[in-house]
């Protein structure tokens, strides 16, 4: 009886040491013209914010389009000295692939549109039709390349825009730091793109809320429509409900459709992506926006590590929901 007493006293010595909790360290900041906050598990009494500060300005002066002197700007100016780093080669290349298997729904190549139509740093908008289609010729990821270090375009008017996943890929970057320093538990979240580890201070899975798209809520976690349990993912959110402007009665969202030059017109309100890596989820989530949803169900077949939450509006206005099976299991009610 003594020897079980002492058993059960070592057993709950052992999962006490296996279930407590060391102090969750908090950081915040600004990259990439958005902000970001972070959230890990200090058990080695480490500070990472000048070493994470460091990274996302690291990371802006290769693939932020706001910095001139960086690495894609330089390339967007025709610098024939620029070579391409390991983060824009990464970017480049999950572009690429995404914009193939999406039919071009996502392409890195419509900068120059998107600086038309004032999503963009740049002059004042232009987007009249025919000046939009006299941008098209240079839009395309057929018309640039890598070959090593060095990015090919068919023509100096060709640029690159890749805020629709250099966010993502930031985002696995930091985490990819984290895994460097052997942590367990974390959360990083930059402009709404996010990535958790296992749990938080309460030991739960993270959550995060998934917004309700609608006009009025420009304040992130204001107004909910869902809740999603993260476990060991990334997530991603793409909608139109809070950069577009309004011009002659008619709404004008920020996703453009490369293969017209225009925003994207469907019903879809806003595209939830959810897999491992969150540069898959940013690219994915800025591609179904522009196909809309039954072009997206269609693409999913092809893609089983993906799950999404859909929101769209019906023929009367009202909100519609379409969640995949994997993404139903993470949705707490």
């Amino acid at each position: 009886m003594k020897k079980l007493g002492l058993l059960l006293i070592a057993l709950a010595v052992i999962y006490s040491c296996k279930t407590s909790k060391s102090e969750y360290m908090k950081i915040s900041g600004f990259a990439q013209g958005t902000t970001y906050s972070i959230t890990y598990e200090n058990s080695v009494n480490e500070d990472y914010s000048e070493a994470i500060d460091s990274i996302l300005k690291a990371f802006d002066r290769s693939l932020s389009i706001y910095d001139s002197t960086s690495i894609i700007s330089r390339v967007n100016n025709n610098d024939s000295l620029v070579e391409a780093d390991e983060w824009f080669v990464e970017v480049f290349n999950k572009s690429a692939e995404v914009a193939t298997v999406s039919g071009g729904a996502f392409d890195i190549t419509v900068g120059p549109v998107v600086k038309a139509w004032g999503f963009a740093n740049g002059p004042v908008a232009k987007h009249d039709s025919a000046h939009i289609d006299s941008l098209l010729q240079f839009v395309g990821m057929g018309k640039v390349k890598l070959e090593g270090r060095k990015v090919i375009k068919q023509s100096p008017g060709v640029k690159i825009d890749v805020n629709a996943i250099a966010q993502g890929y930031s985002v696995d970057v930091v985490c990819n730091f984290f895994e460097s320093k052997g942590l367990e538990n974390y959360l990083v979240e930059i402009g709404g793109e996010v990535r958790g580890k296992g749990t938080n201070a309460k030991n739960n899975f993270w959550r995060i809320g998934i917004d309700k798209p609608s006009d009025g809520n420009m304040t992130p976690g204001n107004e909910l429509q869902a809740i999603i349990e993260l476990k060991n993912k990334s997530l991603a959110t793409s909608g139109n409900y809070r950069k577009f402007f309004v011009e002659d009665g008619v709404k004008y969202g920020h996703t453009i459709n490369p293969k017209n030059g225009f925003p994207a017109r469907n019903t879809l309100l806003s595209a939830t992506v959810v897999c491992d890596d969150c540069i898959t989820a940013d690219a994915y989530a800025t591609a179904f926006m522009v196909l809309g949803v039954e072009k997206s169900k269609e693409l999913l077949k092809n893609l089983p590590e993906i799950e999404v939450y859909f929101i769209y509006s019906n023929a009367q206005g009202e909100y519609e929901i379409f969640a995949s099976e994997g993404i139903k299991k993470m949705i707490l009610e």
